[in-house]
């Protein structure tokens, strides 16, 4: 007698292998489908079914964002965050063919925080001693590294945030050269995010923002234009 039913996907009615099981809080997911969710999303076993349909419907959307993307700007040498800053979106990646990876294309104005941590590991050396057994050194020794996560927190209905560690290299003195880099990068993207975020929602602001009358200089007629618009009449700029 098999200990263990056979199972099939939920989502692809495909056979679920052993060990590829992706449990959902109403069903079972295989990890082919498991692969097509962003890799930001979280909490699965809470996930029902009709969201995971969802999910996969956003990401196939998503593909269309990614074809259309444009990328502009460049922050990062691994994990990179990319902007078009024409269309106020950006991604991160960090492969160089993000093309063919489908990563989520993100707006400026879903942005709500953007920190920066930098984490410190530090493991004890130790030497033998004549017994040959390791002891510690007097004072203590250790072994220090450093590395710099940036987590970017969305206003997405598919995740709350996106963390990843900025240095691909270990770091393994505080002020070196590759410190300093690192953390030039990680304040970089940090500053960027927030203020092109910062920048869309004044813009909203002022395109939302009621329109006053004003006497157009050029010839006389009273317009309310928009805060970059010429007059409604002449089409000459009004100040």
């Amino acid at each position: 007698m098999a200990l263990f039913g056979k199972k099939y996907c939920d989502i692809c009615g495909d056979k679920i292998g052993l060990l590829g099981n992706r449990k959902l809080d109403d069903g079972n997911m295989c990890k082919n489908c498991a692969g097509l969710l962003s890799p930001y999303s979280t909490d699965r076993r809470k996930t029902s079914l009709a969201e995971i349909r969802e999910h996969l419907a956003y990401r196939e959307k998503n593909k269309e964002a990614v074809a259309t993307f444009h990328a502009t700007h460049s922050i990062g040498n691994g994990t990179k965050v990319i902007l078009d800053e024409d269309a106020g979106k950006f991604i991160v990646t960090s492969s160089s063919r993000w093309q063919n990876e489908n990563p989520d294309v993100i707006g400026f104005s879903q942005v709500t925080s953007c920190q920066t941590e930098i984490r410190e590991s530090k493991t004890e050396l130790k030497h033998k001693d004549n017994e040959g057994k390791d002891v510690s050194f007097s004072p203590p020794r250790y072994d220090i590294d450093y590395d710099f996560y940036i987590t970017i927190n969305v206003n997405s209905p598919w995740f709350n945030e996106i963390k990843f560690k900025v240095n691909n290299n270990r770091i393994d003195k505080q002020g070196s050269v590759e410190y300093r880099e690192t953390m030039r990068q990680a304040d970089e993207i940090r500053q960027t995010l927030t203020q092109v975020r910062q920048e869309v929602r004044q813009s909203v602001a002022a395109a939302n923002a009621p329109k006053i009358a004003q006497i157009c200089p050029n010839c006389s007629a009273t317009t309310t234009p928009d805060t970059n618009g010429p007059c409604e009449f002449c089409g000459g700029a009004v100040s």
